[in-house]
């Protein structure tokens, strides 16, 4: 099991992995040795490498709904880091379902923070944001997210409806980064 810190580690060194295999070079990257150098741990090297092979392996979709989700934005006209933030962002939230959305966005937009220009994180969560409300199951979730975050109670047993308008208003679902039921101590990869 690996904790939120070493996920969000073989995140990052995953991103680096995307980014240096976008570069062009005369030689073959020498992706194994890349990622075992940056990661302590051999039990993050299957995260990092199921990111970076799925990312890749299903880029034309990928790159297919990021177009539809990014308006006005060519893909090849995105700065590199930010695409390749959003492209993994957009293959786990589409092809890892047990990885909970605010987690997903949050993640990568953490990642665009520390990578990215002073605009990045901003754009990589609209970028997101607008995939994530194409994706049924995903939507799903987040009204599902919001009903029970709306129904808590407060300490003196009156019913929270802190966040209720959120989801009927159109505002961006994202917002709320709070911890989900997937922001626990350990996740199974």
């Amino acid at each position: 099991m690996l904790t939120i810190r070493r996920r969000s580690k073989s995140r990052e060194v995953a991103l680096q992995a995307l980014f240096q295999l976008e570069c062009p070079r005369r030689s073959a990257f020498p992706f194994d040795e890349f990622i075992s150098r940056r990661l302590p741990g051999k039990d993050q090297i299957p995260f990092c490498r199921q990111l970076v092979m799925g990312t890749r392996g299903h880029h034309r979709e990928i790159d297919q709904r990021i177009s539809q989700a990014a308006e006005n934005w060519r893909i090849e006209r995105m700065a590199g880091v930010d695409r390749n933030i959003i492209r993994m962002g957009a293959f786990e939230l589409l092809f890892q379902p047990e990885t909970g959305s605010r987690v997903i966005l949050d993640e990568a937009v953490e990642l665009a923070k520390r990578f990215g220009s002073e605009d990045s994180p901003k754009f990589v969560n609209g970028v997101l944001d607008q995939l994530l409300k194409g994706i049924p199951a995903r939507v799903s979730e987040m009204k599902k997210l919001e009903a029970a975050k709306a129904k808590e109670t407060t300490p003196a047993g009156k019913t929270s409806v802190v966040n209720a308008e959120a989801s009927d208003s159109g505002d961006d679902i994202s917002a709320d980064l709070e911890a989900t039921p997937d922001a626990v101590t350990e996740i199974s990869p």
